[in-house]
This record gives structure tokens, sequence and C-alpha cells, in this order.
């Protein structure tokens, strides 16, 4: 997963930053998801805090001297020098408590650099392609507020890595708000649509039983941003037998994954019965709860990368599908779900974040390939995909997933 630390580089520094990054980060790969997000959640600047940038940069930081930056309750930084280039700041937090730091505009707020999560006493390094121009460091320490330390005038007329004007709660709740409002009719949708599959178990009908299935199950996938504010829920609708006793045979196994194998390995309607049922019970919970369910703000943007990576490592690898055939449909309901959350996100984004066109443009092409499996509804198998096929689908996601990769950094609320 691209994670924080070099999502800003991303949309700044092409992919030699990104490979740069990669390197330094190389040890926190293989991590569990949640894992590797608390690691690196501090992390938030990535083309300041990577070190990496051109050719160009290199040469004109040759030789340069790392400044200490030492910050406490009192002062932020105080007066420092720089020459523009890609340069490192060693950071020492001296207030006793944690804290964090940014390098900012002063004039826009707009930040350069950061080094979040700061233990008491601990010197860290900031790494930032310095241009000509205004900047100060702004300190945020626990339990007081922040400060700004003095400004500095870098000279000269080089031009350095883009700032970042920080979102604040108070602009994502609006599209919170919204979000809420999209899952709360997905979930009323999901309910009528479960309701269905539940009838054709009991009456046997198990043909119609395999289309209510996937309609039902399309509709969950596509409100993937919110699976992490439902807590137990998700995992009884939409749960993986991974590490159960008895895999696929284990009785504590439930939800659309659990009806589907049963669906597509021929077990009876009496067989489904209980999966069938229990399946719209947790639905009909989960519809129930949700009213009273907070969607974190930080979600908002994480998941705008998170829903597509599952596809890419769930989907387009095949782990997900329990004998239906249709994970290219349920990457084609993903796709929605993460339009959905851009369209909400794209006044924040649009003067923010400069390849947001190239993530539509990746996006759009990822769609027209899945589109083009979907054959009046009956969706080719992702084992009968050509090669050709294949490697165009897994480009084309691994593509739009680095495009969406700086989204979390850029809409992460802070204090400013």
């Amino acid at each position: 997963m691209f994670e924080a630390k070099w999502r800003m580089a991303l949309g700044q520094g092409g992919s030699r930053t990104l490979f740069c990054c990669l390197m330094e980060l190389s040890p926190l790969c293989g991590r569990t998801l949640r894992s590797r997000m608390a690691a690196l959640s501090a992390l938030l600047m990535a083309a300041a805090l990577c070190g990496c940038a051109t050719a160009g940069s290199h040469a004109r930081s040759a030789g340069a001297a790392e400044p200490l930056i030492a910050f406490n309750t009192a002062q932020c930084g105080g007066r420092w020098h720089a020459a523009p280039g890609m340069r490192t700041f060693r950071v020492e937090n001296q207030s006793g408590t944690a804290a964090e730091i940014y390098l900012i505009n002063p004039n826009s707020n707009a930040i350069f650099g950061a080094v979040d999560g700061m233990g008491p006493n601990t010197t860290r390094p900031m790494r930032v392609d310095l241009g000509s121009g205004t900047y100060a460091f702004q300190c945020v320490i626990e339990d007081v507020d922040p400060f700004t330390g003095p400004s500095v005038r870098v000279p000269g007329h080089v031009k350095g890595q883009q700032g970042i004007v920080p979102v604040t709660s108070n602009e994502l709740i609006g599209p919170s708000k919204e979000y809420h409002a999209y899952v709360t009719a997905g979930l009323a949708q999901l309910a009528t649509e479960t309701a269905a599959l539940d009838a054709d178990v009991r009456s046997g009908n198990l043909a119609s039983a395999r289309k209510a299935w996937l309609i039902a199950h399309l509709t969950y996938e596509r409100l993937g941003a919110a699976y992490g504010t439902f807590g137990n829920f998700d995992e009884e609708i939409d749960g993986r037998p991974d590490g159960l006793q008895g895999g696929v045979t284990s009785r504590k196994w439930t939800g659309f994954y659990r009806v589907e194998y049963g669906l597509w390995h021929d077990q009876s309607a009496a067989e489904l019965a209980k999966p069938a049922a229990q399946l719209l019970g947790y639905v009909r919970g989960l519809k129930a709860a949700f009213p009273a369910m907070e969607i974190d703000l930080l979600d908002m943007g994480l998941r705008t990368h998170e829903i597509l990576e599952n596809a890419l490592e769930f989907q387009l690898t095949g782990h997900d599908d329990y004998g239906s055939g249709t994970t290219l449909a349920t990457v084609a309901a993903n796709i929605a779900g993460t339009r959905e959350l851009l369209a909400l996100l794209h006044p924040l984004l649009v003067t923010r974040y400069s390849a947001l066109p190239a993530v539509y443009t990746w996006l759009n092409r990822l769609r027209q390939l899945i589109d083009a499996q979907d054959h009046h509804g009956t969706w080719t198998p992702l084992r009968k995909l050509s090669t050709t096929a294949r490697e165009q689908i897994d480009a084309a996601a691994s593509q739009v997933l680095q495009e969406l990769a700086p989204i979390a950094a850029i809409t992460e609320p802070r204090r400013v």
C-alpha cells in the first residue's frame, strides 16, 4: 500500500521520488493494513519527509549543513537560515510531551514538511526541497494551542516543492454528512435486496437466488468507505473464512460469501436457509444501527485509496471468488464507491491536488477494461481472462492506486 509517507511524493516528485521512498520504507512492507497505517500515520508530507528528489535538487543541496530546529512551549524553531534546494532539518522536541511540527507558508498556512508523533526529547529529520520564499515552523504541542515561529526568507528565484493548504475538520463535516446520507440510502436498498435473496432461498428458487445474491452484494460493495464504521457488522455481512477452524465448512462463517459458496457449490435450499436468514438479520441490524454511527473524518480521504486497494488484493487475485466468478463485477462496484467519495471531496481536492485529472483518467480506463468483461450481466470469471486482458486490468488498477495515494494525506484534518 502507498502509505502516507510517500503519498505527497507521488503527486509532486514522480516515479523517482516514489522509488526512493519505497526503498526507505521497505522494512514496513508486509505488515497488516491496520498496523502499517498505525506505524505510518505520522508521516504526512511525503515529499518533504522522504528526502528524495530530482537530480537537480541533489546537485543544489550538496554539502549543505543540517539546521537544528528546536522547539518547546515557549518557542517554535527560532531563527534559522537556509539556501534553496533539498534540505534536512534536524527537528528536536524539547517540550516534554508529544508534539507535531510543520514547515509552512505563514501567509497561506500551506504545508511543505511535517514531522508528526514526536515524543519528548527526541530528534527527527525533516527533508524539504526548499524554493525561494517565506517559511516558518508551526508547532502543535499536546495541550497547547498551535503557534508559529519567526518567518524566514529563503533567497533567490528557485522553485521548490509545492505546499499543500491543510484541510480542517470543519471542511470535512459537510462531505461526511453527505456520505452518511448516501450510505443510509444504500443500506435501505440493501435490506430490500437481501430480503429478496432470503425469499428466493426459502422458496427453493436457487436460480433466482443467484441473481438476487449478486444484486445485493454489489450494493454492499458500493458502500466500501464505511466498512470501518460498521464495526462487527462488516465481518458478519461480508466476512471471509480465513482463519476460521474448518475454513469454508466453519459454522462461524456468515455473510454474502458464505451464501455465495453454498449457491455455487450445489448446497440445497435447506442448507442455505440459515445462512441467508442470518445475512438478512445482520443487514437489518446494520440498517437500524447506522443512524447512530459516525464516519471518521480521516476515513473520507483514506478510503478513496483503500477501497480499490482491497479490490486489487482480494478481487483481482481471485481470493474472494467463492464460486460465482463475479469478482470483476465487485471491482466495478468498488470503482463506483470510489467515485462517490471523490465527488464529495472534489471541492477540497481541485485546488490542492494537481494530479486529480489523472485520477479520473485512470479510473475511466480501469472501468472500461472491467466493463468489457460484462456480457449482459454475465461476467467473465477472473480465471478465464486472456493474458492481455488480465495484464491491462492489473496495470490500470496499479496506476489508479498510485494516483489516488496522495489524497489521504491531503485531506487529513489538521489543527491549524
